[in-house]
């Protein structure tokens, strides 16, 4: 089918539910290791990974997402959008139980590459589909609800992975995948009917690899800088350098092409491009901000992974009420006021952090989150539905793309720059710290406060673990306010990009007529 068709309403409500779950399932992904990285951190419970291991873990699968997107988009468009959702949330179920029996953090990065693989596919069929399956005001209906699921996935991870990790062992996060996708594939080829674009994009084996590696590069050499706890080694700068000329090739590369699989012009419509520059600026906060929650909250505080999925749980609830809500709220306020309204409040919740610490109430922390949530909810649904919207239903593929790859490479740099800053400001709070233990055992507590508190442990000195925690809350502090400033921005590019198109002026054109009259 290349056109849309009316479908019975029960019908259309059973497919959207399909693909909520289908989108739920990729976005939880995204935030679910989160609440793991305790556990993996730690030698005896889990795989003794370092922070760079576990930015790794999180950025491999983002990084993978963002850069063959706009090529599955692709695919869909010349093989069907419903036949390549089918392979995705396969391959996604396919990689998640290799997830959860890595045997060490080398292999649990390559199954959060195959992860991103799956959700590669699955994103852009689901818009598509999506978009396809209604029209109008149902339309925006549907993509508010598709894009306030996402927000809910982002936050009810964490949750679901503390109910998971206080019963069992950490690959059940992971395990937790499969029935889920064996429902929904059920669904997909039971009710979502196939659906090819009558304007099929071409295969771009060029710009996926141009954009795969730009991003590798780029996000190594920012990982690499948390590392060393400097930017000034050659393989620091050198990388970051290699990234950004790799990823000006792709957009040339892009460019030149008559049908791009990722295509730059869109971001040049004003409302489309600074739109969707925002949201990646949003979830580069986001990222950045639930990497250091993760740790703050079980590491530094002592919570279990349970009891720091129930704190972090009101953000699920203000996702689930500021969806909807934005929506109705933009249809009387309009939706710049509102969005920036709520994006301002969000970057600013993400700054509240700067001012916890290990004794402070926790139920500050909740409150902090459920305004997090509620503002990030009224963003996400209605500047995405607002977004798609702009696009006839030919470009729509494309413009999935272009969306779902710029919040995805959002998140890879939020866990590259968050988890560098963060690991470049302990390393740095550690420095003076303790100088009385050996070489190597300063060198392994510098790596990270779990490494710290674990080696506290071993060899008896409470000291090096309060020395940790001092200077993983100063880490944090650092990062939160680095993470309020990336929030900020984008809702001043929001500000910009949905500004009302100037009128034209009755008394300027009057004169410029009369200029013209007497230069005749």
């Amino acid at each position: 089918m290349t056109t849309p068709v009316a479908l019975p309403k029960t019908r259309q409500r059973m497919i959207l539910a399909v693909l909520v779950l289908s989108s739920f399932l990729i976005w939880m992904d995204n935030t679910i290791l989160g609440t793991v990285f305790e556990t993996l951190a730690d030698p005896a419970r889990g795989l003794g990974a370092t922070p760079a291991q576990l930015q790794w873990a999180t950025g491999s699968y983002t990084l993978v997402f963002a850069a063959l997107m706009f090529t599955a988009g692709a695919l869909g468009d010349r093989f069907g959008h419903r036949l390549m959702l089918g392979l995705g949330m396969a391959t996604f179920a396919g990689a998640s139980v290799w997830a959860a029996y890595s045997g060490d953090a080398g292999q649990l990065i390559a199954a959060r590459a195959g992860m991103g693989v799956g959700s590669a596919f699955i994103a852009p069929a689901t818009m598509a589909l999506l978009t396809w399956t209604f029209t109008g005001p149902a339309r925006a209906t549907a993509i508010g609800i598709s894009s306030a699921s996402a927000g809910v996935g982002i936050a009810a991870g964490p949750l679901l992975a503390g109910v998971l990790l206080d019963h069992f062992w950490w690959g059940s996060v992971f395990l937790v995948n499969v029935p889920a996708v064996a429902i929904a594939l059920v669904g997909i080829f039971t009710l979502v009917p196939e659906f090819r674009s009558p304007v099929p994009r071409p295969l771009d084996p060029a710009g996926l690899l141009l954009s795969i590696t730009g991003l590798a590069a780029l996000a190594y050499g920012l990982i690499r800088a948390g590392q060393l706890a400097s930017w000034t080694p050659v393989d620091v700068w050198a990388p970051i350098v290699a990234g950004v000329l790799l990823l000006t090739a792709f957009v040339i590369v892009e460019l030149r092409m008559r049908q791009p699989s990722f295509d730059p012009r869109l971001l040049k419509q004003r409302v489309f491009g600074g739109g969707n520059a925002a949201l990646g600026l949003l979830l580069f906060a986001m990222t950045a901000s639930g990497f250091y929650a993760a740790f703050y909250l079980q590491g530094a505080r002592g919570f279990s992974p349970l009891h720091a999925g129930l704190i972090t749980a009101p953000t699920a609830v203000g996702v689930i009420i500021g969806g909807p809500l934005g929506v109705r709220l933009v249809r009387r306020w309009g939706l710049r006021p509102v969005t920036v309204t709520a994006l301002t409040v969000a970057a600013l919740a993400m700054g509240c952090s700067a001012f916890f610490g290990l004794e402070t109430p926790i139920v500050l922390n909740i409150i902090v989150v459920a305004i997090q949530g509620f503002s990030i909810g009224m963003v996400i649904g209605s500047v995405t539905g607002a977004l798609m919207n702009t696009l006839p239903l030919e470009r729509v593929g494309a413009g999935s793309a272009v969306n779902n790859t710029v919040r995805q490479t959002g998140s890879v740099l939020g866990i590259a720059v968050g988890g560098t800053i963060m690991s470049i400001a302990y390393r740095r709070g550690m420095a003076g710290a303790v100088p009385d233990l050996p070489a190597g055992v300063q060198d392994q507590a510098r790596i990270s406060a779990e490494q710290a508190r674990h080696i506290a442990g071993v060899i008896g000195r409470p000291d090096l673990a309060h020395a940790a925690d001092d200077a993983f809350i100063h880490a944090m502090h650092v990062g939160s306010v680095w993470t309020m400033i990336i929030a900020l921005s984008g809702a001043a590019v929001l500000a910009i990009s949905l500004r009302p198109a100037r009128k034209p002026d009755p008394a300027a054109e009057s004169a410029d007529s009369e200029k013209v009259l007497l230069q005749q």
